[in-house]
């Protein structure tokens, strides 16, 4: 069974915090609420949310500060990650490029409607998710390389030793001998040219590859326009 998602809400309007809870509380999520930016991410660290849903205008430090502090204090690293949706009464398209270059997923102007907002969640988790899969793929892929690398160079190592084993004037003579080590060198020989021609396409695929990490700036980029 899949885990519900936790969305924290902070917000210093009593009214837009009950009203989410209770919406979104219905819907499976489990929801934790504050009432402004501290009290906000002490309940980041007490609570691990999935999601923040964070309003921008509040007392003792705005939505910006919050997302500033989260995405760049190394208090808050195991929480860097966490998608922010942020709460606008403005929508000055400048406004909303600082905050996504600050690390906000989407914004949500005032007034709302909660059917735009349910699918903004939906569609920043589902984004979330993916990143996710997408980066835990690649850390995957990494430690394949890694074994790759290593195989490689045993199998060097190998052919050095059979290289070196062919040009010795110690091998027998017989027929029998001589066709089975023959057979065995165009064995190598073909192993060889192949693992060439795939280090060759590993290399180009390489060579055009994209970091998800700049995957995900790129994303946030197309947002932003």
């Amino acid at each position: 069974m899949e885990a519900r998602k936790k969305i924290l809400i902070v917000d210093d309007e009593q009214i837009n915090v009950e009203f989410f809870d209770l919406m979104l509380s219905k819907l499976g999520f489990v929801v934790e609420k504050a009432a402004n930016g501290r009290d906000g991410l002490d309940k980041v660290k007490e609570f691990s949310p999935d999601l923040i849903m964070l309003d921008n205008i509040m007392p003792k430090m705005s939505g910006w500060e919050v997302t500033r502090i989260l995405k760049n204090d190394p208090e808050y690293a195991e929480w860097h990650d966490v998608p922010i949706i942020m709460f606008s009464a403005m929508d000055d398209v400048k406004d909303k490029i600082e905050g996504f270059e600050l690390g906000v997923d989407d914004y949500i102007t005032k007034p709302f409607n909660f059917s735009e907002v349910l699918a903004r969640i939906r569609s920043v988790l589902r984004n979330h998710e993916l990143i996710d899969q997408l980066k835990k793929r690649e850390s995957r892929i990494a430690l394949q390389e890694q074994l790759n690398e290593k195989l490689l160079a045993y199998a060097d190592l190998v052919s050095q030793k059979f290289l070196s084993l062919c040009q010795s004037p110690d091998l027998p003579d017989n027929a029998e001998f001589r066709s089975g080590f023959d057979s065995c060198q165009l064995e190598y020989s073909r192993l060889q040219k192949k693992i060439d021609e795939l280090q060759e396409e590993y290399r180009k695929l390489k060579s055009r590859e994209i970091a998800v990490t700049s995957l995900e700036n790129e994303l946030r980029k197309a947002y932003s326009e």
